[in-house]
């Protein structure tokens, strides 16, 4: 017996292979994955690597990614496992804009100014919680600190609730040229469920407003798994949303993890949909957008064939970072704000998850970073390796040895050996010159890329991860 993922592209997974991988497993947005940062990688580290880039160190000559961290939004949303402050209060925004201010300064005085930057993503929380004028002052100070490159990708999460058309103009005026709508679910019952309730028609005046607006891309977020969802209910979602058009999609499965997240505790467990209607609901999911032209781009992502995540796709340029995949290089990024995860040379950094820690050590005069990771070389080699995986779906065996003079099929023994159960279930084949992950393997691709993965396969205990389906 197989269960069709209803995709031609997909083709029939057998019940017994979805079965063994709808499993725990990183998403792999960075490697190594966050849960290996350390205590010990603090400000005095970040400094380093700072000056290293500054002096020529790896990176230096690519432009800079930006992420900034709005936390605040006015109403809880009981599957968010996002580090977020919710609070009506807006007169909490404009403190943490001057500490932000104060953030960027020691960026710049490490760096130097006018650092050219090619992507900018705001996120949160809701950072359309703050209002125009709020906005429009954080987008000056990044601007007079930073060289935002004309052409970049500048990027905002919108919650619908929170703009208008106006509002949505502003943000044009802004030099905002992408936008991000956190959708979830169009089902009255399921919104109603989630505490986050947003009626189609609102989201569709929106995106009619930012297509008028000339917006350059527009992504929806979808979330399957969802308590009160059906596969009905949840292809009547698929149709709102295909009727929309954006040119990329988001499609996630919820991860019930109350034990870590206190909001998901108003979640009834047993109001959830079990593994069977989830598996459902993402077969339709795949079958539906590839039927409305979109590309499957890889592990929750789709795009139309014209968006340039479709075409970095095409053409080998695909990247992945702690937003997902990007079309940028693989450039440094700078993350501000509480809780911001980001990139410098060969080391990952976190922010303080907490206002009042992020704000004692910017009154101190340092980098807000309480922890982090030094890649070792292994780190970096595995890396190279796992988002060949993630980004390509493919890897060569003569490229890797030659940039790290290692024998690939002696290094990776253990790993080669593993693959071969994977090749048996379809999932990748391999030969004498490399790997290739199959049609069907790339919608398991986290599972192909975990075999690579130092950590993971020393400590089986996955139970911080999302699943793989």
């Amino acid at each position: 017996m197989t269960i069709s993922l209803a995709c031609p592209a997909a083709s029939a997974i057998p019940t017994d292979v979805l079965q063994r991988f709808d499993r725990p497993g990183p998403r792999y947005t960075s490697y190594p994955t966050a849960d290996r940062f350390v205590e010990a990688f603090g400000p005095d580290n970040l400094q380093q690597a700072l000056l290293q880039r500054r002096h020529g160190g790896p990176g230096w000559a690519l432009p800079l990614s930006l992420y900034v961290h709005i936390p605040f939004c006015e109403s809880l949303c009981y599957y968010c496992a996002c580090n977020k402050i919710i609070t009506k209060r807006h007169e909490k925004a404009a403190p943490y804009l001057d500490y932000l201010a104060r953030e960027i300064d020691l960026y710049v005085a490490a760096l130097g100014e006018g650092q050219p930057v090619s992507q900018l993503h705001l996120g949160g929380g809701s950072p359309t919680f703050l209002n125009d004028d709020e906005l429009a002052r954080l987008m000056d100070l990044l601007r007079r600190r930073f060289a935002l490159a004309p052409g970049g990708e500048y990027a905002i999460e919108i919650d619908p609730r929170t703009v208008d058309a106006g509002r949505l103009q502003r943000l044009a005026g802004l030099g905002f040229n992408r936008l991000s709508f956190g959708v979830q679910d169009f089902d009255p019952a399921v919104q109603k469920a989630v505490h986050r309730v947003q009626p189609y028609a609102q989201v569709e005046q929106l995106v009619h407003s930012a297509r008028g607006l000339g917006f350059e891309s527009l992504n929806v977020d979808l979330i399957y798994g969802l308590p009160l969802q059906t596969p009905a209910s949840f292809a009547q979602t698929l149709e709102q949303v295909v009727t929309l058009r954006p040119e990329r999609i988001a499609l996630y499965g919820y991860a019930h993890l109350p034990e870590r997240f206190k909001p998901q505790r108003r979640i009834h467990a047993e109001q959830l949909p079990d593994g069977a209607a989830r598996l459902a609901m993402l077969g339709a999911a795949l079958a539906r957008f590839e039927a409305a032209g979109y590309v499957y781009v890889g592990m929750d992502h789709f795009a139309l064939p014209g968006d340039a995540l479709a075409v970095a796709k095409r053409q080998g340029r695909l990247h992945r970072n702690f937003q997902g995949y990007s079309t940028q290089p693989d450039c440094d990024l700078i993350a501000l704000g509480v809780s911001g995860i980001g990139k410098i040379g060969a080391s990952y950094t976190q922010n303080a998850k907490t206002m009042e820690q992020y704000c004692d050590l910017l009154d101190q005069g340092a980098l807000p970073v309480v922890r982090g990771l030094a890649l070792t070389r292994d780190d970096l080699l595995r890396r190279s390796v796992i988002m060949a995986l993630m980004c390509q779906g493919a890897l060569q065996f003569e490229p890797v040895e030659l940039a790290w003079l290692i024998d690939f099929r002696q290094y990776f023994a253990a790993e080669l050996a593993q693959l071969q159960a994977l090749q048996d279930d379809g999932l990748v084949q391999i030969d004498a010159q490399g790997l290739q992950v199959t049609a069907t393997g790339w919608y398991l691709v986290r599972a192909v890329a975990m075999v690579f993965d130092r950590y993971v396969q020393a400590d089986r205990t996955r139970a911080r991860f999302s699943r793989i389906l």
